[in-house]
């Protein structure tokens, strides 16, 4: 059965060629008019035509064929449930001609961050001001204008907007001609810009934006590059962005063979926005806290999280713009691409902040995380209806996309990969392609098996676990993989995938290439049974499993500098994940971690560090006694290398060790440092008497967290009027997130409140909950919160938008009780899941897995920390 087997799609008896599109936003009403021409080409003879729409009242309609007018529509029919609209009219469009179809039509500027939507801001005079923005992707196009609303359907696009004449009114394309012209909707004169006409693309990527907008631009590259942000941001802070912006156009043309084919690039900070980014042809759209950035006000790690999403999104401009997956099951191919070249290009331009060492605690991280679950799918997910397309923007799509395109990248060589990708976007240029067109050009610029190496993992769910007997005598190891489940419970029929692996077999002569497991089983031989790894640099998607005496010379071997840090970190990752789905004990990774006391690389420490805040997060319901050795066990690991690193941070520290520095602060204050407590609570004693440069942007939140969680009511409003109050995204964004450390009831209550008030825009309503998870109480209390509020999340966080779906994972999944499982699936049993669905049960599954964690290691963790902890804590 093909993938499209079931796909909600238009019918194709025509198929669209261009839109001519008008549109003139009315911040009153919060309404827009519209009037879109469609060119059509009629594939087959037929009396009526079908578009998408949504939210948008028709008003006149007709259709021409060769110039001829046919009239209007004999019959309409509305189908909400498809988003759709057909006319019917009263003669066939005959099969080989062209027809223009004409609608005028009515939208809302609405609210949802969906279509053409509105985003408010606060003007430099204190008041309130709007900009009308879109984001069509997946498919909310529709909203604003009736369309074929498909990734396969490209056509070109001319778009006027019609706007008050102080308005800045910005296209995928530039401008072609401006006149003044009466207003429709008053009987003022305002002016109609028309844009150029866009090259073949496909309907998410269409956008257009009408507001009071500055601007920056650089002459860096061959053509025009922008920076725009309304007048509550300082445009100044979009310089990083800008220059970095030119450069990678550059470094992009040159590595994809192919020039960037718009005339110019616009990047706009958006006020309310509900990604990080979207990578509209030629006019980026990004979160403010994604673009904007100043190095006085923002530390180490938000400058490498703004470089890799303007890095992203650029890429885009080819991986995604030009070349564009045929349906939304192939998102993949667009997002995990995007992902693995922002990693790459960032590598060229920031050697220093060696980003390929922290993505085995990022991406692959996060990869692991989501598809060790029973309820992950497969990286090529079967997409039916538009409802289901926006639950697969996630780790799979992103990280595993991209994980796979690394281990591919790795055993072809970089060099021939990005030749293949040459290929791929010479050939298919403007087009659309399956998953298929890309390993056939790998292959042809390697000469390997590409597809036979690659088509399991896109299309199959999960990932291995490989375990590893050892034969010292014949020299030889034997390997059997199995499908790794976080909840240690994989069924016979769940366990038939066999995945070409690529083990990458480091020993003391090196790293082989050339060893792939392709059956259940295998033998290999080791030249060294004295030193060996899987996996080298953990560049394959695979979890090792190892008899506990190797583990133990890995460990040896690690101290004796034998080991990348990737390795170091993997090897780590992979004992944490093993202990934590009953392959092992938990005893035996809190020892190995201990062995790491000699450990100096912050990514190591990274992935130390999120073992013990796994660890003490799925035993968060236990005895007050075992979460306070946790706490201590943590403490008695990282105090001293606090204190020894130090908080200071001044001009030209290096990058990584300004965010080793900021960790371990952070770290230590978590687990109850007294030292550290009374540093953060001095620097917030400042900040909040009005210091606002007391706290380094690098520990900023962590400050902010240590003073809230060891302090009360007067923190707590600090840190709200900060957050109202300072223009800075970064600053505003940290402060909210804060506010959820608070050790009260009360407190809780605030935090929990906020977020459903106007106060917080509905972009931002996970900010103020996420840290409620650290502690039981806090935990009960967004639950209760989720269950008393339910239908009033809904209203802030519709249905079938990304963030319902958050909300839902960030309530559920943080119990490890059965009873508390229990309390989840009756609460939803009787709701509609529609859009959440997914979300609902990997969070029920990790649920599961903390609650198996717990039943099985409870008394392994509490004796082993009781033996190697001081008798008072």
């Amino acid at each position: 059965m093909s993938a499209s087997h079931g796909r909600e799609v238009l019918p194709t008896n025509v198929k669209p060629l261009h839109y001519d599109l008008t549109l003139e936003p009315d911040f009153n009403n919060f309404t827009f008019d519209g009037k879109v021409e469609i060119e059509l080409d009629v594939n087959e003879a037929s009396k009526s035509v079908t578009v998408n729409i949504l939210d948008i009242k028709l008003g006149e309609v007709s259709i021409s064929q060769d110039g001829k007018k046919i009239g209007a529509p004999t019959k309409t029919d509305l189908d909400e449930e498809k988003q759709r609209a057909t006319f019917t009219f009263g003669s066939d469009l005959k099969a080989g001609s062209k027809a223009v179809l004409s609608i005028e039509y009515k939208g809302e500027l609405n609210d949802k961050l969906a279509g053409f939507y509105r985003s408010s801001y606060k003007h430099p005079d204190g008041t309130t001001h709007y900009l009308a923005t879109t984001q069509m992707e997946p498919t909310d196009a529709r909203r604003a204008l009736p369309c074929f609303d498909e990734p396969a359907l490209k056509a070109t696009y001319t778009v006027t907007l019609i706007a008050d004449k102080n308005l800045t009114c910005l296209s995928n394309m530039d401008q072609a001609s401006e006149k003044e012209v009466e207003s429709k909707l008053s009987s003022s004169k305002k002016k109609a810009v028309t844009f150029n006409k866009t090259p073949l693309m496909s309907s998410y990527l269409l956008a257009f934006i009408v507001g009071e907008l500055n601007v920056i631009e650089t002459n860096k590259f061959r053509l025009p590059v922008r920076v725009y942000s309304p007048p509550s941001s300082d445009i100044e802070h979009g310089r990083f962005s800008l220059e970095l912006a030119a450069k990678t156009l550059e470094f992009y043309e040159k590595e994809f063979a192919a020039p960037y084919p718009l005339p110019k690039m616009d990047m706009v900070a958006i006020p309310d926005f509900s990604a990080g980014a979207m990578e509209n042809w030629g006019l980026v759209t990004y979160r403010s806290v994604d673009l904007l950035f100043d190095e006085k006000t923002s530390g180490a790690a938000t400058k490498q999280r703004v470089a890799e999403v303007v890095q992203h999104e650029l890429a885009h401009q080819w991986f995604g713009n030009l070349v564009t997956m045929d349906f939304w099951d192939g998102l993949w191919l667009n997002e995990g691409f995007a992902t693995w070249m922002s990693w790459y290009s960032c590598n060229v331009f920031y050697p220093e902040w060696k980003v390929w060492e922290g993505y085995v605690t990022d991406n692959l991280a996060m990869a692991f995380t989501l598809d060790s679950l029973r309820s992950s799918h497969p990286i090529e997910v079967p997409v039916k209806r538009a409802d289901e397309i926006n639950e697969i923007f996630d780790a799979i799509s992103y990280s595993k996309g991209s994980v796979v395109l690394r281990m591919i990248s790795k055993y072809l060589g970089e060099d021939v990969f990005m030749e293949g990708i040459r290929r791929y976007i010479k050939k298919h240029a403007f087009g659309n392609t399956k998953t298929e067109d890309l390993w056939a050009a790998l292959a042809d610029a390697s000469g390997k098996p590409v597809l036979d190496v690659m088509n399991t993992w896109t299309k199959y769910i999960g990932h291995p676990v490989v375990t590893v007997t050892e034969d010292e005598k014949n020299k030889k190891i034997s390997l059997k993989q199995n499908r790794f489940l976080r909840t240690g419970d994989v069924k016979p029929e769940e366990d038939t995938t066999i995945f070409p692996i690529l083990l990458e077999l480091k020993t003391s002569k090196g790293t082989n290439k050339n060893l792939t497991l392709t059956e259940r089983t295998g033998e290999f031989e080791v030249p060294d049974l004295d030193f060996y790894k899987l996996n080298a640099d953990h560049s394959s998607f695979f979890r090792t499993l190892y008899p506990t005496s190797r583990l133990e010379k890995l460990g040896k071997a690690a101290k004796e500098g034998k080991l990348s840090v990737e390795d170091r970190a993997g090897m780590l990752a992979d004992a944490s994940s093993l202990a934590a789905a009953g392959y092992q004990k938990t005893s035996g990774v809190l020892a190995l971690i201990k062995n790491y006391d000699e450990e100096k690389q912050y990514v190591v420490w990274e992935q130390i560090l999120g073992t013990i805040a796994g660890l003490r997060a799925a035993f968060v319901f236990e005895d007050q006694s075992l979460r306070d050795q946790l706490k201590a066990f943590q403490r008695q690991l990282v105090s001293s290398k606090a204190h020894e690193l130090g908080w200071e941070f001044k001009d030209g520290d290096d990058h990584i060790q300004s965010q080793f520095k900021a960790m371990l602060f952070a770290s230590a204050g978590s687990a109850g440092d007294e030292k550290i407590i009374k540093a953060a609570q001095d620097l917030f004693a400042k900040f909040a008497a009005g210091d606002k440069n007391a706290i380094h942007p690098n520990i900023r939140g962590a400050v902010y967290g240590i003073a809230l969680r060891n302090g009360g009511e007067k923190e707590f409003d600090a840190l709200l009027n900060e957050y109202k109050n300072t223009p800075d995204a970064d600053r505003r964004n940290t402060a909210l997130r804060s506010l959820g450390n608070g050790k009260t009831e009360s407190l809780r209550q605030r935090a929990l409140d906020l977020s459903l008030s106007d106060d917080v825009k509905s972009q931002d309503l996970y900010l103020p909950l996420a840290n409620l998870r650290s502690d039981p109480e806090g935990i009960d209390a967004l639950w209760n919160w989720m269950e008393k509020n339910w239908e009033q999340i809904k209203v802030k966080a519709p249905p079938g938008l990304s963030m319902l779906s958050t909300i839902v994972k960030l309530c559920s999944s943080n119990f490890s009780k059965d009873e508390q499982i229990e309390k989840v699936q009756k609460f939803f049993a009787d709701k509609d899941k529609k859009g959440f669905q997914m979300a609902l049960e990997q969070a029920l599954d990790a649920d599961r897995a903390r609650a198996g964690w717990v039943k099985r290691d409870r008394d392994d963790v509490q004796a082993y920390l009781q033996g190697i902890l001081p008798g008072k804590l």
